[in-house]
């Protein structure tokens, strides 16, 4: 499982014109699930989201998660994310789950977030042609791996 995350001032997606999830201050998750992952990775990306450090504390330093500061969690299914872009000019997708295998993990990892992270967690919507927005706080963007 994979998670390209991005520290954002706000982001949000809409399907169709309309939005379907949206957040201020707080971290944009594009997720990746491949064939192989679980319950535990699940677990550890819910971790891994709510408990990295990505925020300032008072010296400017990363040093606050975003369980720390309480911002808001935009989960965002993106299957390209797992992509083989190894060799050639075009992407493989057998890297990537297929969508029968990642949208029940990736149900979880919401329920999980949404578990542990009262101030909020929205979503795109899985296989879904999305448009995401967002302005990047810093820029500060990192691939998480579970």
């Amino acid at each position: 499982m994979l998670a390209l995350i991005q520290r954002v001032t706000e982001a949000r997606v809409e399907v169709d014109g309309d939005t379907v999830g949206a957040i201020g201050p707080g971290l944009l998750a594009l997720v990746g699930i491949e064939p192989g992952d679980g319950e535990a990775q699940v677990a550890r990306m819910a971790e891994r989201l709510l408990g990295y450090r990505v925020f300032a504390d008072n010296a400017g330093r990363m040093n606050r998660s975003l369980a720390d500061c309480g911002g808001g969690l935009l989960l965002v299914s993106q299957f390209t994310l797992a992509a083989d872009t190894a060799s050639g000019m075009r992407p493989g997708f057998s890297t990537a789950a297929a969508p029968a295998e990642a949208e029940p993990l990736f149900d979880r990892l919401v329920a999980s977030c949404r578990q542990k992270h009262a101030p909020g967690v929205e979503i795109g919507r899985f296989g879904a042609h999305m448009t995401v927005s967002l302005i990047n706080d810093g820029p500060v963007t990192f691939l998480l791996r579970a």
